[in-house]
């Protein structure tokens, strides 16, 4: 009795399926080597996600969920810079401290520690994070962890204030170079000039110009710069110079303020 087509298809359904299984259990190594090779870089992924999955249909199924592993992963990762950055914001402000103690500063003076939050390159003034609440009013003196004059509080607000350079166009104040005196202005764009010099006073290239303690708003022996140009002439009771100052503020992130005592 032949066999009709459908029961014959069936048998031979049948047929391939044990066929197949007879080859799954005779090359089981090959077929596992096959898919393991295939699914290596997701298992990889999975891996380092904290899924500690090593068959691949498992992985598959678990891949669904491997974009909610990233995303967990970057804010982690997120989260780790920004303690790796406040870790080194904390060194580098322990090397400023190490260096503001070797100099004697905190001898010194009374000092708060600020960090610069924005600069106003038109009107020569930097925004730094402390104010009003952390005791902070106008005209105190701005230096930095070398003994540089940075400048003065301009404007105090609750949480920051407005720092003054020494270059803006409404800074002036004494200073010297050794005996010899004169007026530090502002000029602007970062610019300073050494002005009201005696013109018998010899002035040279170089000279390391400092505060004066004759009255104003800073201290007298903070460093200001060192004189780049002299400009003298024979007809004039006083003579200029133009300042390099001390302070780069590009490279400027941390700074004190000078408390009163």
């Amino acid at each position: 009795m032949k066999l009709s087509r459908k029961k014959t298809k069936v048998l031979a359904g049948i047929a391939v399926v044990i066929l197949a299984i007879v080859l799954l259990n005779v090359f089981q190594k090959e077929v596992r080597n096959f898919f393991y090779c295939i699914s290596s870089p997701v298992q990889k992924v999975l891996w380092k996600a904290g899924e500690r999955s090593s068959g691949f249909l498992e992985g598959i199924i678990r891949t669904g969920n491997l974009k909610n592993k990233l995303d967990e992963l970057s804010s982690k990762n997120q989260e780790l810079l920004s303690q790796i950055i406040i870790l080194q914001e904390l060194e580098e402000e322990n090397d400023i401290l190490r260096e503001a103690l070797g100099i004697g500063l905190q001898k010194e003076f009374k000092l708060a520690l600020t960090q610069v939050i924005g600069k106003d390159m038109s009107q020569d003034f930097l925004l730094i994070d402390k104010g009003v609440k952390d005791g902070i009013s106008e005209n105190m003196p701005v230096i930095t962890q070398q003994k540089v004059l940075v400048g003065r509080i301009g404007e105090t607000y609750d949480k920051f204030s407005k720092v003054m350079l020494i270059s803006n166009k409404d800074s002036s104040f004494d200073a010297k170079v050794n005996d010899i005196s004169g007026i530090i202005k502002g000029q602007g764009n970062f610019k300073i000039l050494f002005d009201l010099i005696p013109r018998e006073k010899d002035l040279f290239q170089g000279d390391i110009v400092v505060t004066s303690a004759l009255g104003g708003f800073f201290p007298g022996g903070l460093l200001i710069g060192e004189i780049k140009e002299v400009q003298k002439s024979d007809v004039e009771p006083f003579q200029q110079a133009e300042i390099e100052s001390f302070f780069d503020i590009s490279q400027t992130e941390t700074l004190f303020i000078i408390l009163p005592r």
